[in-house]
């Protein structure tokens, strides 16, 4: 899990540029901008999150070589950033490491203390999509 924490760390280092919550928004839409598009195939009620004030999908998969690939996309631009921040962070990583992730990031950039209750409980909602496909995909491998 070492690979996810170094990911995170870098964040945090990258966010402590912006003293402003209004810059680390507009960074987040940056970030959000840059996301590799999402196959509209994908963009189904399946990989629809729940929970969530826009419009957002998560897909996932397992890759040969065990990690995980995900695959994500929002209607909204400050979501779309924050879902190209997981995606970072865990996208390629296996399955046992994802599930098991503490994503301090979150708190250490300041998201909980500026992102709307409902944007939070999207986010949460993320995460939990994530999580749930890396337990699916455990237990696949241990099979």
């Amino acid at each position: 899990m070492t690979e996810i924490n170094k990911i995170q760390d870098e964040i945090i280092e990258e966010f402590e540029a912006y003293d402003d919550f209004m810059d680390r928004y507009a960074y987040i839409i940056e970030l959000g901008a840059m996301l590799s598009p999402m196959p509209d195939a994908l963009k189904s009620p399946d990989n629809k999150i729940d929970g969530c004030q826009s419009r957002v999908w998560i897909d996932g998969s397992l890759t040969d070589d065990g990690t995980m690939r995900l695959q994500a996309d929002s209607d909204s631009s400050i979501v779309k950033g924050l879902i190209a921040l997981l995606v970072r962070v865990l996208d390629g990583q296996r399955p046992a490491d994802v599930a098991a992730a503490e994503l301090y990031f979150i708190d250490r950039i300041g998201l909980h203390d500026h992102l709307s209750p409902s944007r939070s409980n999207g986010l949460l909602a993320m995460i939990k999509r994530i999580k749930a496909l890396a337990i699916a995909y455990q237990a696949i491998q241990a099979k």
